[in-house]
């Protein structure tokens, strides 16, 4: 029972008006889609704890970045606050990204990270995919993948080259400047 996301989040309620594009990009290190999704007014803020502080991550001028590389095992959604300040790095693990009738999407295989401005480091949903594998949600086989692509990617985090987090600002600066968003 994975849970199969498109990028676009257009079942997303919380958000009352938006501004939504996408891109197809071939770079060195990243080819994929990016996709942001600028929220211009939101029913109401969205604030989580992490690692023992409040973040907003949704309100009004806040916009998410989304990166999805094809022929890999995650997703990177950079939250952005109303200043173009990066609130949050949140990295899905996945068993597939794909596109459907033109719209990119993930399959989230339950495991995430999230990687603060600070550098701190926080391990996500453990929890959820020891549940999920006994309940036979997902196989052994995907569970392997999901753990695998996690342990890569701390790594690459820990020793600082993991370039999406870097291309971050880039990528929104680039949707922003071809893609007008209505203020």
């Amino acid at each position: 029972m994975l849970k199969k996301r498109y990028l676009h989040r257009n079942d997303w309620r919380r958000i009352t008006c938006r501004h939504y594009s996408q891109k197809w990009v071939e770079e060195p290190g990243f080819t994929g889609y990016i996709a942001l999704i600028v929220m211009n007014e939101v029913k109401e803020p969205l604030v989580t704890s992490q690692a023992g502080q409040e973040l907003r991550i949704v309100d009004k001028d806040y916009s998410w970045l989304q990166q999805l590389p094809m022929n890999e095992h995650y997703v990177v959604t950079t939250m952005f606050d109303d200043k173009g300040e990066v609130v949050q790095w949140y990295i899905d693990i996945t068993n597939v990204n794909g596109v459907d009738q033109g719209e990119p999407y993930m399959e989230d295989l339950f495991l995430d990270i999230i990687v603060l401005p600070t550098g701190e480091v926080i391990k996500k949903d453990e929890d959820e995919i020891e549940q999920a594998l006994e309940n036979e949600w997902i196989s052994k086989a995907q569970y392997d993948l999901a753990y695998a692509t996690f342990y890569k990617l701390l790594k690459q985090i820990k020793q600082g080259e993991f370039e999406l987090l870097a291309n971050s600002k880039k990528h929104r600066e680039y949707l922003f400047q071809n893609h007008p968003t209505p203020k």
